[in-house]
């Protein structure tokens, strides 16, 4: 049974929900209807129309760059896998206790420092380039594998680090239990360390792999036709840049179901830590 000031609140807040969201509509129509207005009227903006606007090009363009997506999404589910085995195998080995691990340590330590510091675009010219031209029997000539192996060795270095904070931030008197109850070192880590690890820093990771998403594009310096080389080629032949937008759009699509699930695990996260 609801009390008559219970009911008063609710009524107070649906009222105050009301009006926040006739604001925000008023003042997102006010927004983006200055925007159009200020882009519509600059001088150069029919120049621009024309050159990166165009509807019929954007119509023409389209399966070509589709084609190169296809390839950025194969790229980016294959880099992924591979990033969070490689990733965890280093944050394992930066975790590990005892002097008789330290070159495996060091040896962690310097992979993360050296990937994480390295610009991709220079990693993938390394890689892309410097690879194929040592000549050795079994390196691949594919530029698609050569960005793939890029993007790998650059994202295993920050979702290492990722992963490392996530294991650090289990406090110890949990391993002291697991100790207790006759867990070796690899069952503490598989059964009690790494769930809760894992779970803590999801957010993080998603954002990671969101990043990741626009990233895979990268491979089109290599020569792979992804979106965005689909998108150069289509731009040199019609003299016209609308195939470098519509890739554009294309990555953001992509990327925003990526981005708000990001955003719906971090709510959820900070939800079961204030419970």
């Amino acid at each position: 049974m609801i009390s008559d000031l219970q009911r008063e609140r609710l009524a107070y807040r649906r009222s105050r929900s009301r009006r926040s969201t006739a604001v925000a509509l008023v003042s997102t129509v006010v927004f983006a209807a200055v925007l159009w207005f200020s882009v519509t009227s600059a001088p150069g903006w029919p120049r621009v129309r024309l050159s990166f606007f165009s509807l019929a090009t954007a119509w023409r363009t389209l399966p070509a760059i589709l084609d190169g997506l296809w390839l950025n999404i194969r790229v980016l589910v294959v880099a992924e896998v591979l990033i969070l085995v490689l990733a965890l195998g280093i944050a394992a080995l930066r975790t590990l206790r005892g002097p008789v691990w330290f070159p495996l340590r060091a040896l962690a330590t310097g992979y993360v420092d050296l990937f994480r510091g390295l610009p991709l675009i220079i990693c993938l010219y390394l890689v892309g380039f410097g690879l194929p031209g040592l000549r050795l029997s079994g390196v691949p000539n594919d530029p698609v594998l050569l960005g793939g192996f890029a993007l790998v060795l650059v994202y295993s270095a920050y979702v290492a680090e990722v992963f490392r904070a996530g294991i650090e931030s289990i406090h110890p008197s949990q391993l002291a239990a697991a100790r207790s109850l006759g867990l070796n070192h690899r069952k503490t880590m598989r059964l009690v360390v790494l769930p809760q690890a894992i779970r803590r820093v999801l957010p993080a990771l998603l954002n990671d792999f969101v990043a990741l998403q626009k990233d895979c594009g990268l491979i089109s310096v290599l020569g792979a036709v992804d979106a965005v080389r689909a998108a150069q080629i289509e731009s040199a032949g019609a003299y016209n840049f609308t195939p470098y937008v519509v890739a554009g759009l294309l990555f953001v699509l992509l990327a925003v179901p990526s981005g708000r699930l990001a955003d719906w695990v971090s709510r959820r996260a900070a939800r079961r830590q204030g419970a």
